[in-house]
């Protein structure tokens, strides 16, 4: 089942293994089920301390739950963890066996704490890189936690379900047969829900806090450059971010970092934030600024507050809070998202195997995610607003090639509609004929580019026309102190290694500021 290679790194991993546990599988006669049990065999023959059992009675078959010796754990997998999965397969063996979870202190104690009854579902595909964060997460939480218990579930094994159940987006988690929350979420994200006085006490612990020589709002690549450059100067540094890694999380391949060959977005923003942390920053996840108030005299302190009710004060402050996917604003488009209407082909396109889907966009984003989901669904339709695609040559002339591919240009989508339920159709006007259209669809991914995370800023910091905030040479904003970096300024061609630049630049220029003033 495993390659070699495969098999070398699990065993080393597998003998960090300190307690025994057993792995029980729920199987079938299908094929799938065989693929599942050789998977398990050659798991359980790396380490003395797994026992592998086949006389599982779950519901679920092919499916098969890990249980630590002597506990009442309950973690299931109801599917075959490879893939994107592979990597929380392996953890969940790990911790699982006694080997220790890179968790914050705190939130392990959150996790254990939690009193009531917590079944969890989560739906997820192998080719999806945010859902590993929402499964490891839950995985981790079953295993501290006998009241939590958690199943995962492959979409595509299960399609059933996942029809019967209407997913049209991973990962999509079920709380007690309720859904509870999708897209990428992690394990901090998913205790503050059900903590819920957790955002009261943060709240009070973040406004203790010391005021801050530089303070970075937002933990994109901007951000992480401005914290690391700013906390190699010995200055206390401190870094509030809503999201680590920003929309780095949604990319799947890196290819242009220079010196880094190749990654994936999840990878990325992990080194990220352990590089931040290498520096000693005080990394404050799960915030988001809500209020920016100025210094009230020069060499003053800046405050910035925070959605969850917390401050912090800071003598100079960089803005990084980067960009968000930008929706087409049409009606329909709120109601069916995440029942018909996505933003991330690699995660969701799976989901729409043998089904109709349009893409909205005729950028290099649109055209590629076009030609992925050509080789996934039965038909996909593209629709640009402008007379032509914009996306580079080599792309269109792919796109152009594949027969299961329709373009209209000069189209300008009007309506998404559904059933009340799911999405059933787009609607689109031919902007010569002035014609309106109706196309039958299943799904719509949306590829329209960025929308800065600014508003929050309006009437504070000069904002450009597009909401960006306008920055000079350095970094410098209109307010004395507060400096900006990434996607979220008049900077132009938003990239990682530009946005990074840029950070490492607004640090230096925060430091400049402090040793002026």
């Amino acid at each position: 089942m495993l390659d070699d290679t495969l098999k070398s790194q699990l065993k080393s991993y597998l003998e960090r293994v300190t307690l025994p546990f057993e792995i029980t599988a729920s199987l079938d006669d299908g094929d799938s089920a065989r693929e599942m049990l050789a998977l398990l065999q050659d798991i359980a023959v790396m380490s003395d301390k797994i026992t592998l059992k086949t006389d599982g009675h779950d519901a679920r078959r092919p499916s098969f739950s890990l249980q630590r010796t002597g506990t009442n754990q309950s973690l299931r997998f109801a599917a075959i963890p490879l893939g994107h999965e592979f990597t929380s397969l392996v953890l969940a063996l790990l911790w699982t066996g006694g080997h220790p979870p890179k968790a914050e202190a705190d939130v392990i104690e959150q996790i254990k704490a939690l009193d009531g009854d917590y079944a969890f579902e989560v739906y997820m595909s192998l080719t999806c890189h945010n859902c590993p964060d929402v499964v490891q997460a839950l995985s981790l939480m079953s295993v501290l936690n006998p009241k939590v218990k958690t199943v995962i579930v492959d979409g595509a094994l299960y399609q059933a379900e996942v029809n019967e159940r209407e997913i049209m987006a991973v990962p999509s988690v079920y709380l007690n047969g309720q859904p509870f929350g999708s897209g990428r979420m992690t394990v901090e994200e998913i205790v503050a829900k059900l903590d819920t006085g957790a955002g009261t006490k943060d709240a009070a612990k973040l406004s203790a806090k010391e005021a801050f020589d530089v303070l970075v709002v937002g933990g994109g690549p901007a951000g992480a450059a401005a914290a690391v450059y700013a906390a190699r100067k010995g200055i206390r540094t401190g870094i509030a971010a809503e999201r680590f890694g920003g929309q780095v999380n949604d990319t799947l391949a890196i290819e242009n970092y220079i010196s880094v060959l190749e990654t994936d977005g999840p990878k990325f923003a992990t080194s990220l934030e352990a590089h931040v942390k290498a520096y000693g920053v005080d990394v404050m996840n799960l915030q988001r600024g809500d209020k920016l108030i100025p210094a009230a005299a020069p060499g003053g302190l800046i405050e910035v507050q925070l959605a969850n009710g917390g401050s912090l004060k800071s003598k100079t402050v960089i803005l990084s809070t980067g960009a968000r996917w930008r929706n087409v604003n049409v009606p329909g488009e709120q109601q069916y998202k995440n029942k018909g209407v996505a933003y991330c082909p690699h995660c969701d396109g799976p989901l729409f195997k043998g089904k109709r889907v349009a893409v909205i966009g005729g950028g290099n984003s649109g055209v590629e995610a076009a030609i992925d989901l050509a080789g996934i669904v039965t038909h996909v339709t593209l629709i640009e607003f402008g007379d032509a695609l914009r996306a580079d040559a080599v792309l269109v002339t792919k796109l152009k090639s594949l027969a299961n591919v329709t373009i209209h240009t000069n189209a300008q989508t009007t309506e998404l509609t559904g059933d009340g339920t799911k999405l059933n159709g787009l609607t689109y006007t031919d902007r010569i004929s002035g014609e309106s259209r109706h196309i039958e669809l299943e799904g719509v991914f949306v590829q329209i580019g960025l929308v800065p995370n600014t508003e929050w800023l309006k009437g504070v910091v000069e904002l450009s026309k597009h909401g960006e905030i306008i920055v000079d040479a350095r970094g410098q904003t209109s307010v004395p102190g507060v400096f900006a970096a990434g996607d979220a300024t008049t900077v132009p061609f938003k990239q990682i290694i530009i946005a990074a630049g840029d950070g490492a630049k607004a640090a230096l220029g925060a430091f400049d500021h402090l040793m002026r003033n």
